[in-house]
């Protein structure tokens, strides 16, 4: 058998290969150690840079790098916690209060108000500023009052400082029970006599503004409340001139001296030469004189196609950018940049602007009750003060602001209040039919002769 004999050379390149494979290994491990150091996310803020905006530089090595409409914010590894905090769909510009709103605030300390789905004591009274202290004495010390019912009514009394003085919660027409303040505790009394309905006509002239002719005609806040809600589609009360008027239709309980519960029946507004009416019919709601609805339909969703959700209205959002649990107050879109965005119902833009992590922002009231706001948008197309109409093209989506990606988010508030724009209760725009119009048309008979100048 012949032996093989191994070359001399073939012997020294063997023996080199596992050398140099070792020392091309260390080579990369040290190159890449040098290189390469972790990003720490907390000193970021994602900022979609658009190729066509100019970026400004500065040389201080904390300030905003200008990009666009946007910045890129450095942040202290100190202070990060603080200012990261903070959700990314809130704009840095808070929508004004309606006028009305302001009136009314300002210069009236006693609220009516029904009891709605949804609705608990502590939540009605934050939202009407009563001092905190006051409503947790009086949830705390009457829990009886964690049984309030849809329909029912309560109403309360408030100094100039917000501190709550009465408060009344009517359970039914012969029991009423009442809380008044003594000293730094509240006392609870009750009503049990019958109330004694009845009707009355109420008549004013425009002097100033709507709001405060009504209550010196003497309408309460809450009646006046309910009149500009049914009427808010079709009158502007703003725009309501001097010498126009205005007749309404109420049923008032009384017990005693004191007003227990209020209903509308009607209510009449002369602007120029055109009338308003609102009438109640039995189905709770409330139509013109012949039986059309007074309310605006809403389409639900702010794009001509339906688009996936990429995060859903949860107020317990563990925020993806700060890591914090931050309210996500509306629903986000995942929609391409340059997606057409759409107003979901006829409105005033109140808001079109830049406006901190809310990116180039868009709030549109409708009506008085309702409000709809489109962020993180490429390109605002409305400008503050534009009438829009449902359907009407108002922007193209984008990424800007505080933002890890191209979407929409989409918010409706209802009574100030955000809510889940894909279940939220939306008006409907249907007028009565058949036998129920019928009924409706007589009592409008008896009601119109009731309103005359």
């Amino acid at each position: 058998m012949a032996q093989q004999i191994k070359s001399p050379n073939v012997e020294k390149n063997n023996f080199k290969n596992p050398y140099f494979s070792v020392l091309g290994v260390l080579v990369i491990v040290i190159l890449f150690t040098i290189l390469w150091r972790p990003l720490n996310l907390e000193r970021t803020v994602y900022v979609p840079l658009n190729p066509q905006a100019e970026t400004t530089v500065t040389d201080n090595p904390r300030s905003p790098v200008v990009v666009g409409d946007g910045q890129i914010e450095m942040v202290d590894s100190k202070s990060a916690s603080k200012q990261l905090t903070e959700s990314s769909d809130i704009p840095e510009d808070e929508i004004a209060k309606d006028e009305l709103d302001d009136i009314i605030d300002d210069k009236d300390n006693t609220v009516q108000y029904t009891i709605s789905r949804g609705d608990t004591l502590h939540d009605i009274l934050i939202r009407y500023n009563v001092n905190k202290n006051d409503i947790y004495q009086l949830t705390t010390k009457f829990k009886q009052l964690a049984n309030l019912r849809i329909g029912q009514q309560i109403s309360w009394t408030t100094d100039d400082a917000h501190n709550l003085q009465t408060f009344s919660w009517t359970i039914s027409s012969n029991n009423i029970r009442i809380y008044e303040k003594s000293g730094d505790k509240f006392v609870e009394s009750s009503e049990t006599a019958d109330g004694v309905p009845q009707d009355i006509v109420i008549k004013g002239e425009i002097k100033s503004n709507f709001v405060a002719d009504a209550r010196k005609s003497g309408l309460t806040s809450s009646e006046i409340g309910i009149i500009t809600r049914a009427l808010q589609w079709r009158l502007d009360f703003r725009r309501l001139q001097i010498g126009d008027k205005f007749l309404v239709l109420l049923s008032r309980e009384m017990h005693g001296k004191r007003l227990s519960n209020s209903q509308l029946l009607g209510v009449r507004i002369k602007n120029g030469s055109k009338d308003y009416y609102a009438i109640l019919a039995d189905d709770g709601k409330y139509y013109d004189v012949n039986g059309a609805s007074l309310a605006q339909s809403f389409v639900r969703y702010p794009l001509s196609k339906r688009a996936r959700v990429s995060s859903g209205f949860n107020p317990r959002r563990l925020h993806p950018i700060t890591g914090q649990v931050t309210p996500h107050n509306g629903v986000d879109f995942a929609v391409s940049r340059g997606t057409p965005v759409l107003s979901v119902g006829n409105g005033e833009v109140v808001i079109a602007k830049y406006s901190g992590s809310a990116g180039n922002y868009i709030a549109i009231r409708h009506g008085r009750q309702y409000m709809t706001t489109y962020m993180h948008l490429d390109k605002i197309l409305v400008k503050p003060g534009q009438q829009v109409k449902q359907g009407d093209k108002i922007a193209l989506s984008g990424n800007t602001g505080r933002s890890t990606g191209p979407h929409l988010h989409f918010e409706l508030h209802i009574n100030n209040k955000p809510v889940n724009p894909l279940t939220a209760s939306l008006p409907i725009s249907e007028g009565l039919t058949g036998k129920s119009k019928n009924a409706f048309i007589a009592k409008v008979k008896n009601i119109k002769s009731q309103l005359s100048f």
